[in-house]
């Protein structure tokens, strides 16, 4: 009785094993993605992630999330900075 479902068990394995790894060929082939148009979904992306970093570090000395006017003052600067530092890497780079 053992016998049967032990040689069962190991026929299901090695199958599952065979499954699993694939067709080598699929993986060697390079995949093609459409081409993305870096001119202003570019910029809007770079704006976003400097939005979403900024509003992360919008915080007060106790350790609390600004809101209203304080917030957006914040937020505010910290973009013209990260704009700012941004401009001065690539004028570095340039040189």
């Amino acid at each position: 009785m053992n016998k049967p479902i032990t040689i069962a068990l190991s026929a299901l394995f090695a199958t599952g094993a065979a499954l699993a790894q694939g067709h080598p060929a699929n993986f060697a082939r390079p995949v093609d993605f459409p081409a993305k148009e870096a001119g202003p979904a570019k910029a809007a992306e770079g704006t976003k992630l400097a939005t979403s970093n900024c509003e992360a570090k919008a915080v007060s000395k106790d350790g609390k999330p600004l809101s209203g006017d304080a917030k957006t003052a914040f937020i505010k600067k910290c973009e013209a900075d990260a704009k700012a530092a941004k401009a001065a890497k690539a004028a570095k780079a340039a040189k």
